[in-house]
């Protein structure tokens, strides 16, 4: 072994009192390649980046270097540790000699390196996974972007890609979902912005019906409020019936779901929906938007909840992550077919390739005015 400084007693430990399981598993590998280097092979598929460690990473580098395919067979023995540890430096320059008889005397048994490498891809796929995971909350929270439904559906589509190529290395077994105790969906705030565009949709489906029966794709769970999610209903009821429609039919039949109950006046209802400007469909688009928005960051929290929980396996956070998807796919669709008839007769029809979605990702129109305060409101 080449002569090098050894740590000082002011120095921190190598290794810290608390590690992740996975980072044992790396130790192991390495110090079984340090031991036999002929095992080097067994860990083929390996890149330096699936190491948690970035000492690890460069040590690992290092060693396949040296033995790279096509240069002449390393030395063996001393020879060899050297020129891997003199390498690995460029990288790491805090490796020294003692860390390598530390990661030799971490291997229990070298003939399990294939066992070990196993270990080391499984935990850089559940860290990848979290880091697309938290790249879609991060893109369903930029405001920067122009079209931010779009943004945030790449976003998807690249998670659900990277999903697909991890279950083509990973063999599938029983019992796949996971078990992880799901956090709640977090409550959109009632902003003014939301509550004026949900009263402002609700007032002009009143006024213009005749487009309520073409916005199947507006759902109650797009709404912030609950009230008037069920306002929606009864609106979307009675045009369906082919029913009257208007500020004192949707007062009525709001009595009969029990809306009135909750506080709000049929004077209330009535000044509500008696204010409308803009067609229905402009306010139902923002509406869904801005769902979709919030339910691609859950289905993020989602898939991040399930990495962070050491009992699921690769296989159990492929399928958790799928069916999270799956989800956020529904409300996609909706939005798609509510942006669809608004896109102009020849614009390009632009798709990330991935399963997150089925169906083209369709661009949205152009930017709209933000809802504006409805005359007559009501605290």
């Amino acid at each position: 072994m080449p002569h090098t400084p050894e740590l000082s007693d002011e120095e921190p430990p190598y290794e810290p009192d608390e590690r992740e399981p996975v980072y044992y598993a790396e130790q192991a590998l390495l110090g079984a390649i340090l031991l036999q280097p002929e095992r080097l092979p067994q860990a083929d598929g390996l890149e330096d980046d699936a190491f948690s460690h970035p000492a690890h990473g460069a040590l690992f580098a290092a060693m396949r270097t040296v033995r790279a395919p096509g240069l002449p067979d390393p030395p063996d023995g001393l020879d060899w540790l050297r020129a891997v540890l003199e390498k690995a430096r460029q990288e790491a320059p805090a490796l020294t000699a003692a860390h390598l008889h530390l990661l030799i005397s971490a291997c229990p048994r070298p003939e399990h390196a294939s066992t070990y490498a196993a270990m080391v891809r499984s935990g850089h796929a559940r860290r990848s996974i979290r880091i697309h995971a938290e790249a879609l909350a991060q893109a369903a929270q930029d405001v920067t972007v122009p079209d931010r439904p779009v943004h945030v559906l790449a976003a998807a589509d690249a998670l659900a890609l990277h999903l697909d190529t991890l279950s083509r290395t990973v063999p599938a077994h029983p019992g796949s979902l996971p078990r992880t105790p799901l956090p709640r969906p977090s409550v959109s705030p009632q902003d003014d912005e939301a509550e004026d565009q949900e009263r402002m949709l609700l007032a002009s489906a009143v006024s213009g019906p005749a487009s309520v029966g073409q916005m199947r794709w507006l759902a109650p769970e797009d709404f912030t409020d609950p009230l008037h999610a069920g306002l929606w209903q009864c609106v979307s009821t009675l045009a369906h019936r082919g029913e009257s429609l208007d500020p004192v039919t949707v007062m009525w039949e709001a009595q009969h779901r029990g809306l009135l109950a909750a506080g709000v006046t049929a004077a209330d209802l009535v000044v509500m929906l008696s204010t409308a400007a803009l067609p229905p469909e402009h306010w139902g688009l923002q509406i869904v938007e801005r769902a979709l928005l919030a339910r691609a960051r859950h289905t993020a929290g989602r898939i991040t909840a399930y990495t962070e929980d050491p009992a699921n396996t690769v296989h159990q956070l492929i399928t958790g992550g799928r069916r999270a998807l799956a989800d956020l796919t529904a409300i996609r669709r909706r939005w798609q077919q509510a942006t669809r008839p608004l896109a102009e007769p020849d614009a390009p029809v632009t798709s990330r390739a991935g399963p997150a979605s089925r169906a083209p990702v369709v661009s949205p129109p152009p930017a709209r005015p933000l809802a504006v305060r409805a005359a007559g409101r009501t605290p």
